[in-house]
């Protein structure tokens, strides 16, 4: 069975591992050129050349087989692809530390490189994402260890039990809705996301009558191995480590909410006769299959298949032809995301082509609902 069906795209995932390479060829493209602006190489790769080669290389919608899928899952290579990840991102970090405090960099290249280091920790992220999800206690812990760079450990917790239950509904704080900003979405996903991991983590260990300031917290468990981690950095480089410790960190975790603002905008499960939420199906989910997107970021965005089977892993996501689409991969669309205006121009008629019209079926913001035509 397995002979008679290759990956085309086997070979590819291996470049998922030029993120984390992004402060060495910043590093080497400065030494050699002599010219500052390569520090902030991760900025520029996210946000010009990767939405230029989504373009340029363009889709792929094929599936693998049906019957190849329980064949292609065990495949360890896939795993050693994500795996391989976490060493290079620390890796890149110990070499940004020790450029921030004897580099000879000025306080510019610095920000430019913690913004750089950012990138590798924001798509970290997702790596954790994809680790996060597997039933292998090894691969949850490295999930923990990925996520310890932008100290954001109760995404852990969160994304699996909150997001993945709620996705899709006004009571998600990672779901964003029509009319509502990034901007205004940010803050209110961080905190909100921040909030319902610690209760559910609270609640978990309450159902076992034990309480929640116990280092059987994954929240503080996971928190506690980045406080670790930023005392042994500056331990071994000094406090002056500190601030670009937290640039890297903020910039890094808004990478990751930038990803869930896109990935559900405006999309609602619609109550059922019980009062219910519908099940969760692939029209809930934005997809894109732009190659160049998907390969370095493990097919994150056949997102609808990944909410349907939260534990399969990358290499057998699908596509739905059902499922709602994005004009471009997530590096172009985190671009819009950024600026309002080209944002709504771009995705609320989208949202409300998927609706047929009937804004009222959308996830609305509220306090918009006279942009769009709708009973308050």
């Amino acid at each position: 069975m397995e002979t008679t069906w290759v990956d085309p795209k086997k070979y590819l995932w291996l470049l998922g591992l030029f993120v984390p390479s992004f402060p060495f060829v910043a590093w080497g493209l400065a030494e050699l050129t002599g010219a500052g602006v390569f520090w902030w190489s991760g900025l520029i790769l996210l946000f010009v050349i990767f939405p230029l080669l989504d373009q340029l290389v363009g889709t792929d919608a094929v599936n693998p087989p049906e019957r190849v899928l329980a064949w292609l899952e065990g495949q360890k290579y896939y795993r050693w692809c994500t795996y391989a990840f976490l060493p290079l991102q620390y890796a890149g970090l110990a070499l940004a530390c020790w450029l921030w405090t004897r580099g000879g960099l000025t306080a510019v290249d610095k920000t430019g490189l913690a913004l750089t280091i950012g990138v590798v920790g924001g798509v970290g992220i997702n790596t954790a994402h994809e680790l996060g999800h597997k039933k292998e206690s090894a691969e949850r812990l490295l999930s923990k260890i990925a996520l310890a760079q932008t100290g954001y450990g109760h995404f852990y917790i969160e994304h699996n039990r909150g997001h993945h239950v709620r996705v899709a509904t006004p009571e998600d704080p990672a779901s964003s809705r029509l009319g509502e900003t990034f901007w205004r979405f940010l803050p209110r996903s961080v905190w909100g996301s921040l909030r319902s991991g610690w209760h559910l983590e609270k609640a978990r260990l309450a159902r076992s009558g034990r309480g929640p300031w116990r280092i059987g917290n994954d929240v503080l468990n996971a928190w506690a191995m980045s406080a670790a981690l930023f005392a042994v950095l500056t331990l071994a480089f000094g406090p002056s480590v500190l601030p670009y410790l937290a640039i890297q960190a903020v910039f890094g975790f808004s990478l990751l909410e930038v990803v869930n603002y896109l990935e559900h905008y405006g999309l609602l499960r619609q109550r059922t006769a019980s009062g219910r939420y519908e099940r969760c199906t692939a029209q809930h989910s934005w997809n894109s299959n732009n190659i160049a997107s998907n390969v370095l970021l493990y097919h994150l965005q056949r997102h609808s298949d990944h909410h349907a089977n939260p534990t399969r892993r990358y290499q057998a996501l699908r596509h739905f032809d059902e499922a709602p689409e994005l004009p471009s991969g997530y590096a172009t669309m985190i671009v819009l995301a950024y600026v309002p205006p080209l944002w709504r121009r771009v995705m609320d008629r989208r949202v409300i082509a998927h609706y047929g019209g009937d804004v009222s079926r959308a996830n609305l913001q509220p306090g918009r609902h006279a942009r769009y035509g709708v009973a308050a």
